[in-house]
């Protein structure tokens, strides 16, 4: 365990010396501003009335769409080079003549990643409640049952990036886990517009989709716990889910994020250096 915290411990000297995560902060403190700028507009346009709450809720939820999606663009950008880069540039090989095992290489970028994507979730996610609510008054509830589901999206993101690579280029991983996301934010509108115009099989063949790359639907699942159950039901935002992920697609997600782990493992294993 104390090697592993050792390889993670060096993981983000490198990112902060490649300036990773001042970047990160960085975009992440411009999306905020930009939000809160429009947000205060936005607010100063809706009228005091029964629907306010419900426009309200909407412009969090579109904020917290873009925290969700810049999160997993982070997940997917920063371990992209993590293990084919550094065996091209010969710092793998280094690493590997120490009394240090490949599997405790692989977790340990793995682990430092994993906390750094949490951490600019937190920041970006909170920053937009935080921002809504000095900005409108409103206050997002449920932020406990939904911040667990959009790291475990990004978790599944980070390791297919992971995996990919312990055995791909950097170009072609990126190619490769971008592709996974796109499939899962298609798979997502096959299944939304299956179900308004109750196209079984359209419905069938988004759910399919989705049980290869379910991070779309762990987001979708995530802005039904934040919604109240009048918005939930009628359908009133395009965050809503016609068809509510259940805590089952919640374990695949699991399970497949605990997968592609291991074969990161087997593959790295098995790599000449």
């Amino acid at each position: 365990m104390r090697r592993i915290l050792t390889i993670a411990h060096l993981t983000f000297i490198e990112a902060m010396r490649r300036r990773i995560v001042p970047a990160a902060v960085l975009c992440s403190a411009l999306f905020l501003l930009a939000y809160g700028v429009a947000l205060h507009f936005i607010n100063a346009q809706i009228p005091a009335s029964v629907q306010r709450p419900f426009q309200l809720q909407f412009f969090t939820l579109a904020g917290l769409y873009v925290a969700n999606f810049l999160t997993i663009a982070a997940a997917v950008l920063l371990p992209i080079d993590t293990l084919s880069g550094e065996i091209d540039s010969g710092v793998m090989q280094t690493l590997a003549s120490k009394p240090i095992r490949r599997a405790e290489i692989v977790l340990g970028k793995w682990l430092t990643y994993w906390l750094m994507i949490a951490v600019y979730l937190a920041i970006s996610a909170g920053g937009v409640v935080l921002v809504a609510f000095v900005t409108t008054g409103f206050a997002q509830p449920h932020m406990g049952r939904a911040l667990p589901l959009m790291l475990l999206g990004a978790t599944v993101m980070l390791t297919f990036s992971v995996a990919g690579s312990a055995r791909l280029k950097t170009v072609t991983n990126g190619i490769v886990v971008f592709a996974f996301y796109g499939l899962a934010f298609i798979s997502g509108w096959i299944e939304l517009i299956g179900s308004f115009t109750r196209n079984e099989a359209a419905r069938y063949v988004g759910t399919a989709m989705s049980l290869v790359s379910p991070s779309d639907s762990l987001w979708r699942r995530a802005a039904y716990e934040l919604q109240p159950p009048l918005t939930r039901g009628l359908q009133l935002t395009p965050f809503g889910a016609a068809n509510v992920p259940s805590n089952a697609m919640i374990w695949w997600a699991a399970g497949l994020a605990a997968l592609a782990l291991v074969v990161a493992l087997r593959i790295f294993a098995r790599r000449p250096l």
